[in-house]
């Protein structure tokens, strides 16, 4: 088979979630472990830093990455969902695995594949990790594709474990409150490894604080180590300058990210306090930091974080698409300079809106549309909705068609949004 034969065959043959959602979902380790077995271990052969968390965790997962490879290590970055190819989740140093991995791995492994049929994921996660043993990474950054007790990820006993923050997302699989979220993603937590926790919140910080003492574990919360102040976005570059200070040691830090979003700013906090826990045992400095932050676009091929596409009219993708990160979205969609704004958005159709679509500005002309995966809501249903919280515009049956229609009725000063879905972006990208 070709790369894009393996790719939908993988597809066809195993529930993915990203494109159908809650049937893929599997409430345990079991496949998980016997392809641990199976493929002899692999996780064990590299050193790893493991990344959970609600918002944030994708951002702080390639930053710290792009860190350890500006301070030389070989290092493997899997991450999830992918934007525009499947290899975007497995990575060394920067580079995608090659797409006759993918070929030679499927086609291996046919026999087993077909006779445990585990989730996309399952097997993505198995993929990674017989990757990065094979050639012989020095550390790999592991970033939970969703919760972390029972997530496929959660085999590993890291140097450093990271949960960046609790918000309402994937709910119907984690638990009703913020409380017994925190309780799943806190199953990262492992018997002597250090966590360095990115958010202090109130209805989350005892589930962390205990978890972390049962496993005799380490705790750092972030945002009482680090602060950060964000400057403004540079037109010339897409950089935006930042300080972390330290409160405790007046240390301060001065740098630049080419990640423009507001969101960041926690993120920078988590991952400082995250290199600042490695320092020890892998010689990270403060340089290392800075350079692995502002170049982090460039090392990992991070995507669709506030990303602008063009300057004339301004146009900005990003992933956001929770309660928690379209907050921040939506402020600095409004704080941005422009004479019109044109929003084209889609969802998944397990989405509860009544909780995102409130936050979207009103003077707006809105771009209903649909991402091209089974789990997109259909644009006619969202316009429909959008309608009752005082949001207008027409509908379009694809991404590039609704995003050509934006920029033909754009003018010069105006800006364009895309996004409430990793997969309108995916499509726009």
């Amino acid at each position: 088979m070709t790369y894009q034969e393996t790719v939908e065959y993988l597809f066809s043959l195993l529930p993915a979630y990203h494109r159908v959602g809650k049937p893929a979902y599997k409430g345990n380790l079991d496949n998980t472990l016997e392809l641990d077995r199976y493929f002899s271990h692999p996780h064990s052969r590299f050193r790893s830093v493991h990344v959970a968390g609600t918002n944030g965790k994708g951002s702080v997962s390639h930053m710290t990455a792009s860190v350890l490879q500006e301070a030389g290590y070989r290092t493997g970055l899997y991450t999830s969902p992918h934007l525009k190819d499947f290899r975007e989740r497995i990575r060394i140093d920067g580079e995608m695995i090659p797409e006759e991995e993918v070929v030679r791995f499927v086609a291996d492994h046919d026999g087993i594949i077909g006779k445990m049929k585990p989730s996309f994921f399952e097997l993505t996660v198995a993929l990674a990790f017989d990757y990065f043993a094979r050639m012989k990474v020095d550390i790999a950054v592991v970033e939970v594709g969703m919760g972390g007790r029972l997530d496929s990820t959660n085999i590993i006993t890291p140097l450093l474990s990271v949960i960046t923050n609790i918000g309402h997302d994937h709910m119907e699989f984690l638990g009703p409150t913020l409380k017994a979220v925190a309780g799943e993603k806190a199953g990262i937590i492992k018997e002597g490894v250090p966590v360095v926790i990115g958010e202090t919140q109130p209805e989350t910080r005892d589930v962390f604080l205990q978890r972390a003492e049962a496993m005799h574990a380490p705790v750092t919360f972030a945002d009482s180590r680090f602060r950060c102040r964000l400057g403004r976005i540079f037109p010339d570059s897409s950089m935006r300058r930042f300080t972390l200070s330290g409160p405790d040691d007046g240390m301060t830090l001065k740098g630049e990210t080419p990640l423009g979003g507001l969101a960041q700013r926690k993120n920078l906090q988590t991952t400082a306090a995250a290199v600042e826990k490695l320092s020890a045992d892998l010689g990270l400095s403060r340089e290392h930091f800075l350079r692995g932050v502002a170049g982090v676009v460039e090392n990992t091929g991070l995507m669709g974080r506030w990303q602008i596409l063009s300057r004339s009219p301004l146009t900005v993708c990003d992933t956001g698409h929770n309660r928690e990160g379209l907050e921040y979205v939506m402020r600095q969609v409004r704080a941005a300079e422009k004479e019109n704004l044109h929003m084209v958005i889609g969802f998944v159709n397990d989405k509860d809106l009544g909780s995102v679509l409130p936050l979207f500005p009103r003077d707006a002309r809105y771009y209903f549309t649909r991402a091209s995966v089974p789990r997109a809501l259909d644009e006619n249903l969202l316009k429909a909705e959008a309608g009752r919280y005082g949001l207008n515009g027409e509908t379009f049956h694809s991404v590039p068609v609704a995003v050509d229609a934006a920029r033909t009725a754009a003018g010069p000063r105006d800006m364009i949004f895309i996004g409430g879905s990793t997969f309108v972006v995916a499509d726009a990208l």
